[in-house]
């Protein structure tokens, strides 16, 4: 068996997809159902057991024999202000899922963050780089640093990956933390138009710039460290390219023109006509904001992984026609 948790998330939804795309159906899905209306990313999966999220760490003698653990589940809201909930959802949890994978050999791969480097200007999987600007980096960071020095003497695999900003299909129900592809769709199809911060922090209207990946490539990373059992460490998983929030804002309201029979614009026209609009930088989000990411994957890149990532352009145009799809 499969133990994904937070499989009716986002990532481990789609994880667990892909899993059943491979014809995997003993899968164990851990999640939180309070949100009930996750429930929804889980009617199309094969799975051979639900249990709820809070019940798992009692149950772990029974996954003695489980093939692997990926660790999706976590609180990820940016804005979370405590930090005992935090610690204790996000490291404490963590600590006893690694216990339980050491001690029974089974291959544990998680989910860690690019927040671990909060305000940092450089995105090397190295302590000088790692100064995260809220409780959930600290968490991600913390829990990396406890496997950084276990790794040496680990019985099995361990496998870190630092995702960048992820976007993609099935991730409605995260709410405000929902990617800017999401938001961008839903008030361009709201509103006709797209709200971007205005510039700040040295940045121009809408040229704050991140390390945007699919879902899809997401997962595609997760499978292949399944696939080579021989790999430990912590991963940036990102792109290796960083793009203004303007590009994304640009293929959102492209793709939504294309499948219109409508023209493709410019940023300038799209500016010109309305289209897109800047809005003041919030002053709650000053100080806590990365403006700027962008994953060095050398390392991801030196134990093997050799597929190209989606480019915004691309990957956003395939995520709204899917969107659109389910309206």
């Amino acid at each position: 068996m499969i133990i994904v948790t937070g499989a009716a998330g986002f990532i481990g939804s789609n994880l667990v997809h892909a899993l059943n795309r491979r014809g995997e159906t003993d899968i164990v899905a851990v999640d939180n159902l309070t949100r009930a209306d996750k429930f929804r990313n889980l009617v199309d999966c094969e799975i051979a057991d639900y249990v709820d999220k809070r019940d798992l760490l009692a149950r772990l003698g029974r996954y003695a024999n489980a093939r692997a653990i990926f660790h999706q589940g976590a609180c990820s809201d940016t804005m979370e202000a405590d930090g005992r909930y935090m610690m204790d959802n996000n490291f404490a949890y963590s600590m006893a899922l690694l216990e339980h994978a050491n001690a029974n050999r089974i291959p544990f791969i998680y989910a860690s963050s690019a927040a671990v480097y909060g305000g940092s200007r450089r995105f090397v999987e190295e302590r000088e780089f790692e100064k995260p600007l809220n409780v959930y980096g600290y968490s991600k960071f913390l829990f990396d640093q406890i496997v950084r020095r276990r790794l040496p003497a680990a019985a099995t695999q361990v496998v870190g990956l630092r995702y960048f900003n992820v976007y993609g299909p099935r991730e409605a129900h995260k709410g405000r933390m929902a990617s800017v592809a999401f938001h961008n769709f839903g008030q361009f199809r709201a509103e006709g138009r797209v709200r971007l911060f205005d510039g700040w922090d040295g940045w121009g209207a809408g040229e704050q710039s991140r390390d945007f990946i699919h879902v899809d490539d997401v997962v595609a990373v997760n499978l292949h460290f399944l696939d080579h059992p021989q790999a430990s460490g912590v991963f940036n998983l990102g792109t290796g390219r960083a793009q203004p929030f303007n590009d994304v804002a640009a293929a959102v309201v492209n793709t939504m023109r294309r499948l219109e029979g409508r023209p493709q614009l410019e940023l300038a026209a799209l500016v010109a006509e309305g289209l897109l609009e800047y809005v003041p930088f919030p002053d709650a989000l000053k100080g806590k904001y990365q403006s700027f990411t962008q994953a060095d994957d050398a390392r991801l890149r030196a134990v093997g992984y050799r597929a190209p990532f989606a480019t915004v352009q691309q990957g956003v145009a395939n995520y709204v026609e899917w969107l659109c799809a389910q309206r």
